[in-house]
């Protein structure tokens, strides 16, 4: 071979080597970005090209799929009672895309996962058409119901929690929104898209797992938690050494009461009037380090609680002073926690002091309905001890049957509750959230346990309260998850 021609060789051998090399980074280092990209439009078609499979909730579909007789997307998502679950099934957009389960699970839902490949190998020779998997939740269809009626055109949020296993049995969240509303690509689901991302009152936030607020007296069951475990308090009829006015640690500043007969009162007298006076004192002698072991274990500070959709995390500051442990451990100063972590805290409490990690999705099923995997409930820590947890117990519940939880009371039924009226805004300007957290307990076993925030700043102010707002629908909530057990 000449000179030139060799060379021409040598160049058209780089030329192809070149090519092998660019080929195969796409084909094996590349692809999973490429295959995940949100502008990658192939994607988008792909989810829609078959019928999606379905959430499930008591055995029957919240979402569907139609033929949209598009020339691009062949399918289009539909939702039954789009704005009450919301919260739970998220979105599954043609133009922005899904978030949630639909996002979580999309692989199950589009028929395009790994654990599907059995049924689509077989498809091909029976010649079935490609069909989604479904995603089967956890969540009890007249408890989400009573929640979302029970919340209303306020604006706020509800979490239950089946203590024994975790599952998480409601999940709402107003105001809320539809998803079908821009399930499409036209322009009237931009114009929907558009009014949603403007909205000032964020319908598309969920406020039960992504919201984070000032829990207020609600807190103080942590607390009431962190002084029994830490040997602060070995009697909960003993008084508390608590004077009357209770200075904050290092301060002349003092901590205002808003119930009467504070004075050294009990552990017991101190939940059921929600004196801020002994918790605030409390908190000090436990100490903020020991308040911070005892709140982590209840969840605080972990930004990876995943349902499988992740919550934000809930706040307990490492960092503060004493009289600023004072403050957060009547659930002021920097303590902030989601509506779900305040349901975990109960649940713990509920279930003799025995966490369960909390999960919406039971099971995911093939196209054929068998199912490729199941969730397992799992124990996630250790609160508080089952002689102290019994004990909160019995105080939570004296606060329902004789203190500010009354509105929460079922008959035939042990309900334990702590009511919370949480000031926020700057110098406390702001309308207070109503919280309210509660458990019951039925004759055969079953048990429920709900956290309701409420920021309704339509009302007055001085008609905010967690047992006037947030504890009927606790009640309401209870109640139905009680009657669909029988």
């Amino acid at each position: 071979m000449n000179k030139p021609l060799r060379r021409i060789a040598i160049f058209c051998g780089l030329l192809v080597l070149a090519l092998m090399v660019r080929t195969n980074w796409l084909q094996y280092v590349q692809a999973e970005d490429l295959n995940t990209n949100s502008k990658n439009k192939r994607i988008q078609i792909e989810r829609y090209a078959s019928e999606r499979g379905n959430i499930i909730v008591d055995g029957k579909p919240i979402t569907g799929s139609v033929d949209s007789n598009d020339e691009y997307f062949k399918y289009k998502r539909t939702y039954v009672n789009g704005p009450m679950w919301a919260p739970v099934t998220g979105y599954a957009s043609q133009a922005y895309d899904a978030n949630q389960i639909e996002k979580i699970e999309d692989g199950i839902l589009t028929g395009n996962s790994d654990q599907l490949f059995f049924d689509r190998t077989m498809a091909m020779f029976t010649g079935d058409k490609k069909k989604g998997g479904n995603v089967v939740t956890t969540l009890n269809g007249a408890a989400q119901k009573a929640a979302y009626d029970g919340l209303g055109n306020k604006k706020g949020a509800v979490a239950a929690i089946d203590p024994k296993t975790g599952k998480i049995l409601a999940l709402a969240s107003t105001p809320s929104y539809d998803p079908a509303t821009f399930a499409g690509y036209s322009g009237k689901d931009e114009k929907a898209w558009l009014a949603l991302e403007r909205d000032k009152d964020k319908p598309k936030l969920n406020r039960a797992l992504r919201e984070v607020y000032p829990p207020g007296s609600t807190f103080k069951v942590v607390t009431a938690a962190a002084a029994l475990e830490h040997g602060v308090v070995d009697d909960i009829d003993a008084a508390t050494d608590t004077p009357e006015p209770f200075l904050l640690p290092t301060t002349r500043v003092p901590m205002v009461n808003h119930a009467n007969g504070c004075k050294n009162a009990s552990l017991n007298q101190a939940l059921k009037v929600s004196c801020n006076s002994v918790f605030a004192n409390l908190g000090d002698k436990v100490t903020r380090d020991k308040m911070v072991e005892t709140a982590q274990k209840f969840g605080f500070n972990n930004p990876e609680i995943d349902i499988p959709v992740r919550a934000a995390a809930s706040v307990y500051d490492k960092a503060m002073d004493r009289p600023q442990n004072s403050l957060s451990s009547i659930g002021q100063f920097n303590t902030a926690t989601t509506p779900l972590q305040m349901a975990m805290v109960t649940a713990a409490i509920a279930n003799d002091g025995k966490l369960m990690k909390p999960y919406m999705i039971d099971q995911l099923e093939a196209p054929n309905l068998d199912v490729i995997e199941k969730t397992e409930p799992q124990e996630m820590s250790r609160p508080l001890s089952q002689k102290n947890a019994q004990l909160l117990q019995q105080m939570m519940e004296n606060v329902v049957e004789n203190g500010t939880g009354g509105n929460a009371k079922i008959d035939d039924v042990t309900v334990g509750g702590k009511t919370g009226t949480a000031q926020h805004g700057e110098n406390n300007s702001k309308n207070p959230y109503a919280w309210f957290i509660s458990y019951a307990k039925a004759a055969d076993g079953s048990t429920v346990a709900v956290a309701v925030v409420v920021e309704d700043s339509e009302a007055k102010r001085d008609d905010i309260s967690g047992g006037g707002l947030a504890a009927p629908i606790a009640k309401d909530v209870m109640q139905a998850v009680l009657d669909s057990k029988k």
